[in-house]
């Protein structure tokens, strides 16, 4: 059976990460406080941004871009979108 975890994002429990995202204490908490689905969800965000912006994750200034980006999205703040992005119909 899958592990839980309160998601910050959605404010429900929902399955839990198999395992730490990031390395080092910002990915333990990751792993605590986010669900698998709300991960995912990020990184597919995660991806448009830097495609769309071009960003070079090896610039540091870039990674900590993603990383404010990242935190507002999972507290469910307003966030960069990928600009003439349109999500799919469902």
């Amino acid at each position: 059976m899958s592990q839980t975890v309160f998601c910050r994002k959605y404010q429900q429990e929902l399955e839990a990460l198999p395992f730490p995202p990031l390395p080092g204490e910002k990915g333990r908490e990751i792993q605590a406080s986010v669900s698998k689905r709300a991960w995912d969800e990020w990184q597919a965000q995660q991806t448009r941004l830097i495609n769309e912006k071009h960003l070079n994750m090896l610039d540091a200034t870039d990674r900590a871009y993603l990383m404010e980006q990242m935190e507002r999205f999972f507290d469910n703040q307003e966030t960069d979108q990928a600009e003439g992005y349109v999500p799919p119909e469902e």
